[in-house]
Parts: C-alpha cells; structure tokens; sequence
C-alpha cells in the first residue's frame, strides 16, 4: 500500500506523520487543509500524497528538524524532501509520483473512491474501541481485519482505516511498514560499519544490513514486483510466511507503548506453599523467583543465552527480569508456577505461558484452568479457536508470539530448549516483543542450554535448582543395552533376546511402555516386531508428528488402553503418563543429543506409585551424548541426597 507523509509542528518540534486517511487529518490538525500558500507553525505541510509505505516510514526515521523550519518556503521544502527520498531510495527508483508541496487541499492518499467520514464522535468512539482490540498486539491490516470481524464486525463496515489513523494521531496505535531496513532496529553498540564490513563475509553482510520484518526479526530476503506500492522489488519476510506475508508495503499495527509492568509480591512461605501443596524445594525455588520479580531489578540483556536478543535487536526501555527455574524431569515444574501466577493475576497484570510444542499446550491448559478458574483464559495453537480472545492468562506456542507486542506483564517459556524455539532467533525476538518492558521473563528447564547457564553464572539471570522430583525419589539412572543398528534389526526381521526380555518384563510388571526411536520411518516396520513378542493381551501402537491422530492416541495411552507406544522426540518432554517405562533405541543417533536423551528419560519414574521405573539406552555404542546424560542424572541425584531432598527409598530401581 501507499502512504501519504507531511511535515507538522507538534509540540514545539518539526516532526513527520504519515497518514492512510488525509481526511482525518485535515481534520486533525484543525479541520481544514492549508490556508494559504505559505506553511506555518501548527499546520502541516503535505510532502508526498501517496509514497510506498516502507518509503514513508523511513521517511520519519530519517528525518531531523532544522530550527529554521517554519519559516521554509514550499521549494526549500521540496528540497529538503528530495535530499532525503535520495537518501532512502539509493538514487536507484526515483521518488514515485508528485514530490511538490501542496499548500491547498489534500489528494487522497489511497486512491479511489472513499468512504464518507463518520461524525467526530462516531470516529473518537471508532478510534478508541480499535485501540482496545488492539492493545498488546502487533498485527498486519490483513490480520487485524480478521480480529475486527470476529470482534467487532461494525467497525469493519465503517471506515475502520480512519479509525485506525485517528488512534495513530492520538498516540493509542503505531502504524509502520512492516518490513523496514536494518537500521530502523539497529541494536546500540553493535560493530560500526567499517569493522563489520572487514569482519562479514559479503554474504553475511547482505544479510544483516537488507530489511528486516519487525513482526519477527528475520532478514527479509524474497523479492518481488508489487502492484501495491510500485516498486519493482518490494521486499517480503519468508520466516513469518505461514501467518501472512509481511512486506515492505504491508500495513503493521502495533499498540502503543503501555505504562509499567506490573509486579507481584514476594509474599510465599509456608501459606503458599501450603495453598498450592507444594513440597520443600519446590516452594523455596518458587519463593525465589517471586523475590526476584519482586525486586524489579534491572538486568542486562542476555548474550549468548536462549533468551538473548533477536536479530532486530532489544528495545531502549527498561529491560526485563529474567530468571532460570532448573528442575529435573517430573518435578512438579507447573505447580511451582502457581504462585508467581497468582501474584500478578491477583494484581491485575497478564500472564503468557508459551511451550514450543502443541501437545504441551494441550496438556497445560487444563491444569491451569482448574488452578486458576476466576481469571479470564485463552489457549493459542495453530487453528486455535481462542486467536482473537484477549485474556489474562494465555498459554500459547511460541510462533503465536509473533502477534503480540508489549502485552504480558510475566512471560513463562517452558522448555526453552526444546525444538523449535531452541536456536530460533525469530522466535525469541517474538518473546521478547511480547514482554512488556520491565516486565519479567522465567525460564523453565530440566536441561537448559549452555548459553543460558553461563548467563547464570555471570549474573545476567537469577536461578533456582530443584534436584529432585516432587514424590521425593531419586530419578532412575539410564543402563545400557548393547545390540545391534535398529536397521540391520528391521533387515533381520528379529530383535535381541536381551531387548526382548527387557520388554516383556516391563510389560509384566504392569509398566506403560515407551519405545523411542530416531526415524518416523522405522515405527510400523519395528511395530510389526514388537506386537509379534507381544501377548495378544497387550495393545501396541506407534505415533509421530505425521500422525493425525496423535493426541487420541497419547490420551489412549495415559488410559492404559494402549501399553507400548513407539514414538519419535515428539513425546520426549511435556507428557507425563504414570509408571511408564523407557527404552530409546539407536540411543547412539546424532539426533539424540545429551538434552534429548536426558528428557525422554524423564518420561519414567515420574510417579509416586511407581517412582523407580527403568531406563535403557539400546545401541550399538556408548556415546559422548550417553555417558553425559547418565552423569547429569547422577548429578542432580547427588545434590538431592546432600540437600536432604530424598525420601527413603528402595535402591537400584525396579530391577
């Protein structure tokens, strides 16, 4: 689309606006057009009817006052505004259309024929409830169509463009290009050109000074001609493809910057942690990460850490509190949260709990529901019926992130190193944007990313380490069975006696079964092999992220209605099912690195019935990523026992 940009005087200072309704400017900035054929002080001057939008916004980045403004006359002006339209354009396109000063009536910016104007109170009442829709979010005009259809399908029949532009004058909305070049984010203190041009490869450099989507961060690298603003090659994010194209001329509606975070109390201890039953460890960890929120303490951001910045860099504001929740698999990492939830609910702030996956979603909407059943709720997944519903306590995936913007006082991201947010800088730019600043982020891990522990140990972030799980056992220590490739096992038709044995007595013992393997390839060829040792008493299955059936058959699964489930990594953190045991096959597979093999794991001995299940790692070799997974599990077991965590419990497991 095209934008119009004129020059005003507002508040004692020179500044640019850019409008997608000149109407309701005129109307603004006093009711009429120019006057007379000379500009002055509190009118604006017109400098362009209808510019690409990605021009104009730059336009206003780029421009600077001068304090002899208001007495320039119409050619210093046109000048003034070619010397900068140069500047943005490279020389290379040319400024498109009439760049001369019109003192007179305004054209219209858009083109075509316009809708009549409401009344002034119509259009003040448009504005405001536009901006309420709107408030914590950042959406392109195609999505906030959506959202107005849904919501407030009357505001779609009036002109709600007008609305939009009124809540822009009024400072309630921000409108910008969606796509933008590098330097509308440029992060302070970064490389100054010269060293990054020596220290880039050329390549890189292409990259890192093109435009960026300021919807999530990425390089915006797809070119085409467009018949919207043009220009011969209008830029568009292929990151961000799957929610709408966000392009160089594509209209970006974010909210205003809201007032203060809000904070919850430090108030804990034993009523908390007796309202909320949790156990010793459990309630100190959750008492100091309500302390930390408490305190506001202003930290730097992260460096190399899974939070650290996006590619389009921090926001000047306050920064955020961030704190690291270290919890092993099974330690009650959700109910930990209900105080820190509680405080800021209770004090009328937001809430986002994001997980990388669906199925964590799906399983952590109820439990906070039944928690927390006097706030407003709103579960956010792709094809999400809740998409437009605002609420106080959201639990969404992360890619949902990418349509708020300032919106939550306390944002939770739970398993931040699990794919896909882990080493995805569009989605922790998305997280970022979605804070508000000074707000505060908590992370939760039972294997949090190197990164992240050394922003730990540098101070960057505050931690809390809870070594045991909330039953009070040890967590059950991987052993090894050697045995040959899953392949040449398939290519045999035949698996080893040791796994057949292993399996048939978890299966005995009343255990539910999950088989883990590395490909989505391997599970009906290894599902024919494992009903055939079976009794015909004990159902079995397989599930991967093809499967479109997958949450019926997990729910079967937790139902005991099916006993072994192969599966891939796709159920390796988030899914708890009681008195499981585990057996990964191929546990020597690159793709199972030390985080994955300590999270599906994890899957046993969860419960306080049966908290000694087994583990077994079946391959070929003895790993790197095997021998440190056993080590960190004896890790935790260790700091458990010396904190005085462990109940008494039976050594050496089941067997």
């Amino acid at each position: 689309m095209k934008a119009g940009v004129y020059a005003v005087m507002d508040k004692r200072e020179w500044r640019l606006r850019l409008t997608v309704d000149w109407r309701v400017d005129q109307w603004w900035w006093s009711g009429q057009g120019l006057a007379g054929p000379e500009p002055y002080p509190g009118r604006p001057v017109l400098l362009h009817p209808a510019l690409p939008l990605s021009w104009a916004s730059e336009a206003l980045r780029r421009f600077r006052p001068e304090p002899d403004m208001q007495r320039w006359d119409r050619d210093r002006w046109r000048e003034h505004f070619s010397v900068l339209m140069k500047e943005i354009s490279g020389g290379r396109h040319g400024t498109p259309g009439s760049s001369g000063v019109k003192p007179g009536g305004w054209p219209e910016c858009g083109g075509g024929e316009e809708p009549q104007l409401p009344s002034a109170a119509a259009l003040l009442d448009s504005a405001g409830r536009l901006a309420g829709l709107l408030k914590g979010r950042s959406l392109l005009a195609e999505e906030a169509e959506a959202l107005l259809a849904e919501q407030a399908p009357e505001l779609l029949a009036a002109p709600w463009r007008s609305a939009a532009q009124l809540a822009y004058l009024q400072g309630r909305l921000d409108l910008q290009a969606a796509v933008q070049p590098r330097s509308s984010g440029a992060r302070p203190g970064t490389l100054r050109a010269g060293l990054r041009r020596r220290l880039l490869p050329r390549r890189a450099l292409s990259a890192a000074d093109g435009p960026r989507c300021l919807r999530c961060g990425s390089a915006a690298e797809g070119r085409t001609a467009c018949a919207a603003c043009g220009l011969d090659g209008c830029a568009y994010c292929e990151a961000c493809l799957a929610l709408g194209r966000s392009r160089s001329c594509a209209l970006l509606l974010r909210s205003a910057p809201p007032g203060p975070a809000v904070r919850g109390t430090a108030a804990g201890g034993a009523p908390a942690a007796q309202r909320w039953g949790l156990s010793a460890p459990q309630a100190r960890a959750a008492e100091a990460a309500l302390a930390a929120m408490a305190a506001g303490r202003e930290r730097p951001p992260l460096g190399r850490g899974a939070a650290a910045q996006g590619p389009a860099g921090p926001r000047p504001d306050k920064p955020p509190g961030r704190f690291l929740l270290w919890a092993v698999t099974g330690a009650g990492k959700t109910e930990m949260l209900f105080p820190l939830l509680d405080s800021v609910l209770a004090a009328g702030g937001r809430v986002l709990v994001a997980t990388p996956r669906r199925d964590v979603v799906l399983e952590l909407a109820p439990r906070l529901a039944r928690a927390f059943p006097e706030y407003s709720r709103a579960v956010l997944y792709g094809g999400s019926a809740d998409r437009w519903r605002e609420a106080s306590l959201t639990v969404a995936t992360t890619h949902q992130l990418l349509r708020f913007y300032r919106a939550f006082d306390l944002v939770i991201i739970d398993e931040l190193d699990a794919f896909p947010y882990h080493n995805d800088p569009m989605l922790s730019y998305a997280a970022e944007s979605s804070c508000r600043p000074g707000g505060f982020f908590l992370y939760l891990s039972a294997t949090p990313p190197a990164g992240l522990r050394a922003d730990v140990r540098q101070g960057r972030a505050g931690a809390a380490r809870v070594p045991v799980r909330y039953h009070g056992h040890p967590l059950p220590v991987p052993r090894r069975i050697a045995m040959p490739g899953l392949s040449q096992c398939l290519k045999r038709g035949s698996l080893p006696s040791r796994l057949r044995e292993e399996l048939l007595h978890s299966v005995e013992r009343g255990a539910q079964v999950f088989v883990f393997v590395p490909r989505i390839a391997d599970i009906e060829p290894l599902l024919a092999l494992v009903r055939r040792i079976l009794p015909d008493s004990v159902p079995a299955k397989g599930t991967s992220s093809r499967d479109p059936d997958r949450n019926e058959t997990v729910e079967a699964f937790r139902k005991r209605e099916i006993r072994v489930l192969l599966t891939t990594t796709i159920l390796e953190r988030g899914v708890t099912v009681p008195g499981s045991d585990v057996y990964i096959l191929d546990a020597d597979n690159p793709l199972f690195d030390e985080a994955a093999l300590i999270q599906m794991a994890g899957r046993a001995g969860r419960s306080k019935e049966d908290p000694n299940g087994c583990v077994r790692y079946a391959a070929v070799s003895w790993t790197r990523a095997q021998r440190n997974a056993c080590r960190e599990i004896r890790t935790m077991n260790r700091v458990a026992r010396r904190s005085g965590y462990l109940a008494a419990h039976r050594k050496g497991g089941v067997r």
